[in-house]
């Protein structure tokens, strides 16, 4: 199979590029900028507003572009963050509506920020979306994917959760503090927290891609979230590190304004999909999840 991804040199998206030469399949990357060529990739082609984007040959796309939501939310920040999902998911399903062949299958990046806060409650693919800036993010993102349903095309949802890896995503803001053992728990710590390693989120969207029996929202987070007391004391003891800390709420919403939430608000989230669909975990568990991140 031969398939497109855009943001193929990103956190996810060069694992994803790996694991499908594994699989034997061959790989278009989309970028802004074709030149170095991403590796992996048999071809760069450009990906920008300005221009059309080329998707022929591909039997399938991935869409993996877009600003990071890490960082203070500023009015600029929070329109970057909208307007590259939003915008950039438009020209994409543009391309695919235009096509004369489109891919049989297009899977398109989102977050389980659609869901809002879960509290308690566990979340599958079949709950309502939520409240707050993310989830008015998330929703208006799929409602551009989901045009593409007009090229009578499979379709995905890649709602991914807080991917861990070395390297990039949420550990690598995390890493300083826990190394120097200044680690600890955000708010009350009770909150839920859903999670997956890079390796399992890179090949259950292949898995996703794969498979005709995967099609609509899909949650990429594994089958066992953890409280954020728990996920902190188990990041510590893989670096042998002591977790003493506690971060105030409001002390993170006066540094971090709206993007706190994503640290305070509780998200219970399972992969039901996933598991309906036979696809089998590597890393079910934070633990050994996070003992493979930090092995010796």
């Amino acid at each position: 199979m031969k398939i497109g991804i855009t943001g193929a040199s990103g956190f996810i998206g060069q694992r994803l590029v790996q694991t499908a030469n594994r699989r034997g399949h061959r790989v278009i990357g989309f970028s802004r900028n074709v030149t170095p060529a991403i590796p992996g990739c048999t071809e760069t082609r450009l990906f920008d507003l300005n221009h059309p984007v080329n998707i022929s040959g591909c039997d399938a796309l991935v869409h993996l572009a877009g600003e990071s939501v890490a960082g203070i939310w500023s009015r600029a920040k929070k329109k970057r963050i909208l307007e590259s999902r939003q915008l950039g998911t438009r020209h994409l399903v543009d391309a695919i509506l235009a096509a004369q062949t489109p891919p049989a299958v297009f899977a398109s990046g989102s977050a389980i920020g659609f869901y809002g806060n879960t509290g308690e409650n566990p979340a599958n693919e079949g709950a309502a979306a939520g409240e707050g800036f993310l989830a008015e993010v998330t929703k208006a993102w799929e409602q551009e994917a989901m045009r593409a349903s007009e090229a009578n095309i499979r379709i995905i949802l890649l709602r991914t959760g807080m991917v861990l890896g070395n390297n990039g995503g949420a550990l690598q803001a995390m890493l300083p503090a826990f190394r120097a053992g200044l680690g600890g728990r955000f708010g009350s710590g009770k909150q839920w927290m859903s999670w997956v390693h890079l390796d399992d989120a890179a090949a259950l969207a292949l898995f996703a891609i794969e498979n005709q029996a995967v099609q609509g929202p899909l949650n990429v987070v594994a089958p066992n979230p953890a409280r954020n007391a728990e996920f902190t004391q188990i990041l510590a003891h893989s670096l042998h590190r002591p977790a003493f800390f506690n971060v105030p709420a409001f002390a993170l919403k006066m540094m971090l304004r709206g993007f706190s939430s994503e640290l305070l608000d509780s998200k219970r989230i399972i992969p039901a999909q996933a598991l309906r669909t036979g696809f089998e975990f590597q890393f079910p568990v934070l633990k050994t999840a996070l003992d493979n991140l930090f092995k010796p």
